[in-house]
């Protein structure tokens, strides 16, 4: 396991001043070499097709004994929720220091409003499905990454015209259904092992509007196989096509406790990968950074700091026992 050890800021290198704490984490940590190279914009005319191929392409398709061609598939419809209906406990969410979206406006949700504004404003521009994926991690446990996948789950929630699907993809330890007061049922790991299984029927609708919650479901020793199938990029797509007002948030284990992260990374557009002040070590973050690769927007979250541009403090973590 990677040893901890705190982190210093670089003060050799700039970093803007008021920035976001996702701009200030990124430069603290010193991540943006780490980044993908991005492609050249000017990329060469594809060549022509050989005359040939083309050639073969008109003999196949006058043989008579050849069947006919496949129509495209049509293209799928937004898939609705179907699932039960469960009331959140409010006064579950308080005592968890969990954002309570009926209690008004209060210094943790406007917090987590700047996060949500950055991750929706990318998701926007990306304009895919992959792009409205968001899976939050952190190198270790205890570094607050459920609590931030909660709180930013409802804090997108109450934008208007949004719906946000809550995936507990931690499925070694779920804590989300505990953290609302919900009672668990199958889920996204019932959904994978039985393709029987409609995935938007598993979908728990909450009382906070725009909230969904889709539990870890029964436990197996198998999740990375049941990941790496063909069947988890189904089920995904199934709960994100044609749905450009649907964002779905992933909380995962810690990447370098469990492997769920790395292959679910594969499958989303944006990560965030948690930092916690005065604990997450370098290394472990770099290593963390590494896992999750095959996303193409990694962003860190600096975590129970008390610096910010606006002179507020950050995801305070009172009432708010161990992950």
């Amino acid at each position: 396991m990677t040893e901890h050890s705190k982190i210093t800021t670089d003060k050799a290198r700039p970093i803007a001043e008021g920035g976001s704490l996702l701009e200030r984490a990124s430069g603290s940590f010193g991540l943006d070499a780490l980044k993908p190279i991005s492609p050249p914009r000017d990329l060469p005319a594809p060549a022509a097709r050989a005359p040939q191929a083309r050639s073969v392409a008109t003999k196949v398709a006058s043989n008579p004994t050849r069947s006919p061609a496949v129509p495209p598939a049509t293209r799928a419809s937004k898939v609705t929720f179907s699932g039960p209906r469960q009331a959140v406990d409010r006064d579950l969410l308080r005592e968890n220091g969990i954002i309570d979206s009926s209690g008004g406006v209060t210094e943790l949700l406007e917090e987590f409003r700047i996060v949500r504004r950055e991750l929706l404003g990318d998701a926007r521009e990306n304009g895919s499905a992959e792009g409205r994926r968001i899976l939050v991690c952190s190198p270790h446990p205890g570094e607050g990454k459920t609590y931030c996948a909660t709180n930013l789950a409802i804090a997108m929630a109450a934008e208007r015209g949004i719906e946000v699907l809550l995936i507990d993809a931690d499925f070694a330890k779920p804590s989300i259904p505990g953290l609302l007061g919900i009672s668990p049922g199958k889920g996204l790991m019932d959904c994978l092992a039985d393709p029987s299984l409609a995935p938007e029927s598993l979908v728990i609708a909450t009382d906070i509007e725009g909230l969904f919650v889709l539990p870890a479901g029964n436990r197996t020793t198998r999740d990375t196989e049941y990941l790496g199938s063909a069947r988890t990029r189904d089920v995904l797509d199934r709960l994100t096509a044609d749905a450009p007002d649907r964002i779905v948030i992933f909380d995962t284990p810690p990447a370098l406790a469990a492997s769920p992260a790395a292959e679910l990374a594969k499958h989303v557009g944006q990560s965030l990968l948690i930092v916690r002040a005065d604990v997450t070590g370098q290394s472990a973050l770099e290593d963390a950074y590494q896992l999750l690769s095959a996303c193409p927007d990694i962003k860190l979250l600096l975590n129970g700091t008390h610096y910010s541009p606006s002179g507020r403090s950050f995801g305070s973590y009172a009432g708010y026992g161990s992950e």
